[in-house]
């Protein structure tokens, strides 16, 4: 008995001086901190404190076994710039620093150091410069939105290298150039493509055409030639808004994907007429006016649903919702 008290008194020390699974990493907490200060250490990030645990009592802070995991910096009037430390962070796997229109600056080289990392997102931020091809390195990110940023220059073609990459959103920035031809030959399963509201220009490459794309956005920019290609009768297609771009193509010609929901094509010189496999498609959202198309509107489905200006402004087009022909 006295053996097993002494036994059970000793497993009791040992236990009580190894350290907690769940305590915040040392060189991860001072990254963190450098953080904070690289922001000024606003208010916002007053749970930062250096006397408490980050993985249990800092705000957007989430921890694996005593490791970083996720770190989520929100919204906040936080001036400043992502520090080199982020790379620091070795055992991210969702980045999220969201709506600080005072963060500056570029993203900085150490983020390749982020080898686990699945989620990248810096949205609404006031981050410019170009985007750096050395993003390309992070080979697990399967989610990258850099959207409402003030990023310029071309799209790096070296995206096309991510090989779990399936969401891309760099949309509302000031890009320039043509759309990449390697983006013809993605290593890995792109299905969702945002690239509206930049200054992009040149014709889309043919090779885009191989791409089951779910979700496609190219609006307000200066395109030109045939978009068609990212139609397909046997894809996968809900949304495609190409408005607001040159883009010149027969739309009678075109095969739409049964699972069409979202169809914007206004602004643009497509001719032709409205094929009639519009009326089976499940639209929620439709618009091809200011085009050069002409003909009667197919009756049945939504076609006959929608407002007259999403037809409006066309050489030709007639019947319901628009006048009789």
């Amino acid at each position: 008995m006295k053996l097993l008290l002494q036994l059970s008194i000793s497993f009791a020390i040992l236990f009580i001086s190894l350290p907690s699974s769940h305590s915040c990493n040392s060189i991860e907490k001072n990254a963190l901190l450098q953080i904070k200060k690289s922001f000024n250490n606003p208010r916002e990030l007053s749970t930062w404190n250096p006397r408490t645990d980050c993985c249990t009592d800092w705000n957007g802070v989430f921890c694996t076994n005593g490791r970083v995991t996720e770190l989520d910096i929100l919204s906040g009037n936080l001036p400043g710039q992502i520090p080199d430390q982020i790379g620091d962070l070795v055992q991210l796997r969702h980045l999220e620093i969201t709506d600080m229109p005072r963060l500056s600056g570029n993203i900085p080289r150490t983020i390749t150091k982020l080898k686990n990392l699945d989620l990248l997102m810096f949205r609404q931020t006031n981050l410019s410069g170009l985007i750096p091809d050395y993003i390309s390195e992070l080979k697990s990110v399967t989610f990258l939105d850099l959207a409402f940023n003030q990023f310029t220059g071309p799209i790096p073609g070296s995206i096309s290298q991510m090989p779990k990459l399936e969401t891309l959103r760099i949309n509302d920035n000031k890009l320039t150039g043509s759309v990449p031809d390697s983006f013809g030959y993605f290593v890995g399963n792109l299905t969702v493509l945002n690239l509206q509201n930049n200054k992009l220009s040149g014709k889309i490459p043919e090779s885009l055409s191989k791409h089951d794309f779910i979700d496609v956005n190219l609006s307000g920019n200066r395109f030109i030639g045939d978009g068609s290609m990212f139609f397909g009768r046997n894809k996968r297609t809900e949304l495609v808004d190409l408005s607001r771009n040159k883009f010149e193509f027969d739309l009678s010609k075109v095969k739409f994907a049964k699972s069409v929901a979202f169809l914007h094509l206004s602004q643009n010189r497509i001719f032709g007429k409205l094929p009639g496999e519009l009326t089976k498609l499940p639209l929620d959202q439709f618009n091809v006016s200011y085009n050069r198309l002409c003909g009667k509107i197919p009756r049945g489905g939504f076609l006959q649903t929608f407002e007259p200006s999403a037809y409006s402004h066309n050489l030709c087009l007639c019947g319901d919702p628009l006048k009789p022909c």
